[in-house]
């Protein structure tokens, strides 16, 4: 219903387009982001008020979730349906975890236990709300002309072509080719936002662009039939002469924020990005997107970077509490209105075709309340773990050593990283079992021994565990490996490619299946 009412707001202007002069272009356009932009206030402020509401009653509106989750149940527990009870729900449905197999086919991550409808839901609200928050923070960016999406997917979880196409976004209509979308954003300088469908994906864009700056450069100066651009190419080589940092404020001298959908594994993409291509720049996240779907809202680009809501409507969430030392079950689940700030849990989500409670791995931590509801950030995700010898080492645990070890690197800077036991790539015979670990680096091009060692003695200054195993003699030393540009982006596409890829994709760490453990491994120059 809200998606027609915003389709025939924007028929006044596009009934004008039939049989307007020409000397009305301009006023048109001014006229169908205006149409366009009052009808996304509309719906926006209607998803802020049922936000609003709904987080002041955050247990009735969980009642309210669940009792559309058991509705909409199917298969042997749809006897559930007539009860909301919450403890009769927990006692009935213990939590389950994704098979092995599962996680092996979608790259170490659990399969999405929400349905399509639910997912729809959620990611129309955190649009909508994301983009008036976008706004309120920064006005000029919906401006007509004011934004440039750079890649095939679209930061925003459920997009809106027509509107996008009324408010006045640069990219081609349509294309899903990215050097297209990179010439069209490159040839307009006055960009206030940059828009990626994840870090990872922009980190690709700016490295292909270093890569074939003269090959753009080129076709910028040849531009189209009648309209040449040699200034604006001139500029481009200029921007690119002067190296790799800040290199996105010299392209783009008016540009305030990148948009990109945080989608886990996400983190290292968006600290290389920050600190060199887009130094100076605020990063925002619409969502939190896990491989159930939209888990959280974004309501304050203004504020550090990964603070979201937990919304109480559908999905259904629970929040696990964990032991502080060892990220165990403790006790329970919670609801969101009991959550204690400060406090780390782990995301459950329900299934309602299958009535499943899906623990998801992902951790997070309370960080603030919105009414009577979680504001929260990502810790870690508790599937991405290494075991040779029984250590457990977790993903947040290798990535402090990981980054401890690279800072000890003169001149490089860590763009992307894999890790996977020495089983699954048959390089143990002879030795002791240990981590393989692949690199991808800006500023160094070779790894000494020298440099190879800090990992190692990094991971024994960070885990206890691992340290007491190599003073052993129970597992080896770590093995580091760099890898080409590009190797992460094959691996990616591998992922995208297997049947029950979770969507938004998230990035993992941890490779389980061999097949994705070669990708990297063929990839390797040091």
């Amino acid at each position: 219903m809200l998606l027609l009412l915003l389709s025939l707001l924007l028929l006044l202007p596009l009934a004008v387009l039939l049989w307007r002069p020409r000397s009305w272009d301009a006023r048109l356009v001014r006229l169908q982001h205006r149409v366009a932009w009052g009808a996304l206030c509309w719906a926006a402020t209607w998803q802020q008020k049922r936000l609003a509401q709904s987080t002041l009653h955050a247990g009735q509106s969980q009642q309210q979730a669940l009792r559309r989750c058991l509705h909409g149940a199917q298969g042997p527990r749809c006897t559930l349906r007539g009860s909301t009870d919450i403890s009769t729900f927990r006692n009935h449905l213990p939590l389950t975890k994704a098979s092995q197999a599962q996680e092996e086919e979608s790259g170490g991550q659990p399969l999405p236990p929400t349905s399509n409808r639910y997912h729809g839901e959620a990611s129309l609200q955190a649009t909508l709300l994301g983009l008036a928050a976008l706004n309120k923070a920064y006005p000029e960016v919906l401006a007509p002309g004011g934004t440039a999406r750079v890649t095939a997917s679209s930061p925003w979880p459920h997009p809106l072509p027509w509107p996008w196409h009324a408010l006045g976004q640069v990219s081609p209509t349509g294309t899903k080719d990215p050097r297209v979308l990179l010439l069209e954003a490159l040839r307009s300088p006055g960009l206030r936002a940059l828009e990626a469908g994840t870090a990872a994906e922009l980190l690709d864009v700016f490295l292909d662009l270093e890569a074939h700056g003269e090959e753009l450069a080129e076709a910028i100066a040849a531009g189209n039939p009648g309209a040449p651009l040699p200034r604006r190419a001139a500029e481009l080589r200029e921007a690119l002469e002067q190296g790799t940092r800040g290199l996105a404020l010299r392209l783009w001298p008016k540009l305030q924020v990148v948009v990109t959908l945080d989608a886990g594994g996400q983190a290292e993409a968006v600290a290389a990005l920050g600190a060199l291509w887009c130094q100076g720049l605020t990063f925002f996240s619409p969502a939190y997107a896990a491989s159930g779907g939209v888990l959280g809202l974004s309501l304050w680009p203004e504020q550090p970077h990964g603070l979201y809501l937990l919304p109480p409507g559908a999905p259904f969430i629970e929040l696990l509490p964990l032991k502080e030392e060892t990220r165990e079950e403790a006790t329970p689940t919670v609801l969101l209105a009991e959550a204690q700030k400060g406090k780390e849990y782990e995301l459950v989500l329900t299934n309602h075709a299958s009535l499943t409670r899906c623990r998801l791995g992902d951790v997070v931590q309370v960080v603030g309340v919105y009414n009577q509801c979680p504001v929260v950030k990502f810790i870690c995700r508790l599937g991405q773990t290494l075991s040779v010898r029984g250590e457990d080492t977790g993903e947040d645990v290798f990535s402090e050593a990981l980054g401890r070890a690279v800072g000890q690197w003169p001149g490089a800077k860590l763009l992307d990283h894999g890790w996977v036991e020495s089983r699954i790539l048959d390089s143990a015979e002879g030795s002791a079992p240990h981590y393989e670990v692949f690199v991808a680096l800006k500023g160094l091009r070779n790894l000494s021994e020298e440099n190879r060692d800090k990992l190692d003695h990094c991971l024994q200054e960070t885990s206890t565990r691992y340290k007491y195993l190599r003073f052993r003699g129970s597992m080896g030393p770590a093995q580091v490996h760099l890898v080409g540009q590009g190797a992460f982006r094959e691996l990616r596409v591998a992922l995208a490619a297997c049947p029950s890829a979770p969507f938004p994709p998230e990035m993992p760490r941890v490779l389980r299946h061999r097949p994705l453990a070669q990708c990297l491994q063929r990839r390797v120059v040091s």
